[in-house]
């Protein structure tokens, strides 16, 4: 019996944001909040039900405080996050700015020379790589720095060693990396990889593939031998007007799974969304013996919900993604409050 569902290997970040629609440039005052891709994954999986850990490094002190009692708010345990004691220890910060149509979402980030880029193998016991089902990591973590890269990808094989599934989410930020510089780090990784997460830009853009997103998934899957590709896809209608779904591709099976997608969602805030339905689908997967008719649907609601959540990390259960799935599915008549 493996001690978690889901471990987790990323940066933990400050988020601060003006609030309701003010500029940057202008307001007075930011709200604070706590998030990162792997985090986000992780709590989203924790929400839902299962064991899940991050692993990090924060600063010690009151901001790498705060950020581990939101990590602990969302379950998800602080076992292997280790503590930068360096006076210039510090934690990445990034600025979010709400769009409104026709003037689009904005970010500023100030990520360099974080805590979590002084990482070693060395802050962490042999125990972890035979702890967990599921290992997850993004390409934001490998286009960090040169250190995160080695981390991550050596944490990696070490987990496929033990027989860990490793899940993996390119999550490509052109200002982390250029494409080619993500293809070539990413390519060789991909056959150690059992779950690969890509967007269907990221996979024409910066792997050069053609043809239907069909044709997509199962080219990486084919390739790499991948047991398990997924895409999400959104359609902008407006800043505060999207569509969610996704589709996934099943390897041996030589099966694709879609559903309807969540038309219409009133986007409160979309940040973390792809990383919720990330979470959704790797519970779908871990607590349903692989079933990706499961993921498929838990990974559509749990993205769709989080577009109307303020914040980075999801904060909506099992009970609450349950019913949310029921309604999509159900066609008659639904009542507009559940009291």
């Amino acid at each position: 019996m493996k001690e978690f569902d889901l471990l987790s290997l990323g940066e933990v970040l400050l988020r601060l944001s003006p609030p309701n629609n003010e500029r940057i440039v202008r307001g007075d005052v930011f709200e604070k909040q706590v998030g990162g891709a792997e985090l986000n994954v992780a709590t989203g999986v924790s929400l839902l039900g299962l064991r899940t850990g991050i692993i990090s490094k924060l600063p010690a002190n009151e901001l790498g405080l705060f950020a581990k009692n939101k990590i602990r708010f969302g379950g998800v345990s602080d076992d292997y996050l280790t503590y930068d004691h360096d006076k210039d220890a510090r934690l990445g910060v990034y600025y979010y700015e709400n769009g409104a149509y026709p003037r689009k979402p904005g970010i500023v980030y100030d990520r360099q020379y974080t805590s979590v880029n002084k990482i070693s193998l060395q802050d962490f016991p042999e125990e972890l790589y035979h702890s967990t089902r599921c290992f997850h990591v993004t390409g934001i973590t490998l286009a960090l720095s040169k250190q995160c890269r080695e981390v991550a990808i050596e944490m990696i094989k070490r987990f496929k060693e033990s027989g860990t599934l490793i899940s993996f989410d390119v999550n490509f930020r052109a200002n982390l990396w250029s494409g080619e510089e993500a293809k070539s780090i990413i390519e060789p990784i991909l056959p150690l990889v059992d779950i690969f997460f890509c967007s269907e830009d990221t996979a024409r853009l910066t792997f050069k593939k053609s043809g239907t997103i069909e044709d997509i998934l199962q080219q990486f899957a084919q390739e790499y031998n991948i047991s398990i590709v997924a895409s999400s896809q959104r359609v902008v209608h407006s800043p505060k007007l999207h569509t969610f779904g996704s589709i996934i591709y099943e390897k041996d099976k030589e099966s694709f799974y879609l559903e309807e997608p969540y038309r219409d969602i009133e986007v409160v805030d979309r940040i973390g969304s792809g990383d919720a339905y990330i979470s959704g689908v790797l519970y779908g997967l871990l607590a349903h013996e692989m079933d990706c008719q499961k993921a498929l649907e838990y990974g559509n609601a749990t993205g769709a919900i989080k577009n109307t959540i303020p914040g980075d990390m999801p904060v909506s259960d099992k009970k609450e993604i349950d019913r949310i799935i029921s309604d999509h599915q159900y066609k008659g008549y639904k009542t507009e409050m559940d009291r």
